[in-house]
């Protein structure tokens, strides 16, 4: 029977969690399945006939199996809910209750959260019987090997700043992080429509497509990944040297797990926040909550030629 499951926000996520599981299933001999939207059904089910252990997934998918009943959570000891409060910014509230309310009382539950909004706690009351709460708040919210840097950029002028950074500082492996998909979609557009080697990722996209993105960014034959929030999350990805904060983080969680994804394994990278004409409140927020971190105005001497090239080209 499943006697573990675990609940993620994310494909790419769930995808890095099972690799692990499989890895300490070599020498415990269990067995782990992954279910994630955007795959063939049929791989699911030739998966789960092989009676799995341990099952990794999104809530979408591991409701759409109980529907089809070809899931049984009846015997499940073990839950994991990682990355909680993303779970629920993306709308899996609902569907992490069904699922909860469908594996056994008698349970080890574990929740992982970087913040504790009343959503997560009105989970915790409902569904953990005597929870402990363990706290991990480091010295130094964001890792010291990061370079932190904002620029001041009217929001007309991002796209063209952008391109001028990329022919002036070498970015490299870099991630850049804009809040909306379609935007995501129209600045990839322009920047390759310029020559430059970027890709697009989101959740709207058909998973084949985003693990044909991911691993070209793996491999290092993509230099510039554009991307929402669900790269922020779970990305591991050791070598990427810039993180560029197109637009503003939301608060100060999404710019600390942002900012996370460069100077992994300890090695350097550096963070560049565009701070555009209705920004400073926010990221005023921002700077007095990550403490005692250097966060350094960037300074750009003209973009004039990335400005007139990005209008050409418009």
């Amino acid at each position: 029977h499943v006697q573990v499951l675990v609940l993620v926000p994310t494909r790419e996520l769930a995808a890095q969690v099972l690799d692990l599981v499989n890895h300490l299933s070599l020498f415990y001999g269990f067995r782990a399945v992954g279910l994630v939207g955007g795959k063939s059904v049929r791989g699911d089910l030739d998966a789960l006939a092989r009676e799995p252990h341990v099952v990794v997934g999104t809530p979408g998918r591991v409701i759409d199996h109980m529907e089809r009943g070809t899931l049984d959570l009846g015997h499940v000891g073990f839950v994991v809910l990682d990355e909680a409060d993303q779970m629920l910014d993306i709308g899996f509230a609902r569907a992490i209750t069904r699922i909860l309310r469908s594996v056994p009382d008698e349970r080890m539950t574990a929740l992982f959260s970087a913040t504790m909004p009343m959503t997560i706690r009105r989970i915790i009351h409902r569904f953990m019987r005597e929870p402990m709460e363990v706290s991990v708040v480091p010295d130094t919210r964001t890792v010291e090997t990061v370079r932190q840097y904002y620029l001041e950029v009217a929001e007309r002028d991002k796209l063209a700043t952008l391109v001028h950074l990329y022919k002036t500082m070498n970015l490299g492996r870099s991630l850049v992080f804009l809040k909306m998909k379609h935007h995501v979609d129209r600045v990839t557009h322009r920047l390759q429509s310029l020559g430059i080697p970027a890709r697009a990722i989101h959740g709207d996209l058909p998973q084949a497509q985003r693990d044909r993105v991911m691993a070209d960014f793996r491999s290092g034959n993509l230099e510039i990944l554009v991307a929402t929030n669900v790269a922020a999350r779970g990305l591991d990805i050791p070598d990427i040297k810039h993180v560029i904060n197109y637009d503003l983080p939301q608060n100060v969680e999404e710019y600390i797990h942002r900012v996370g994804r460069t100077a992994r394994a300890g090695k350097e990278g550096s963070a560049i926040t565009f701070v555009a004409e209705w920004d400073f409140q926010d990221w005023a927020k921002i700077l007095h909550q990550i403490g005692d971190v250097t966060v350094e105005p960037l300074e750009v001497q003209h973009t004039e030629d990335s400005e007139a090239e990005v209008a050409s080209e418009a």
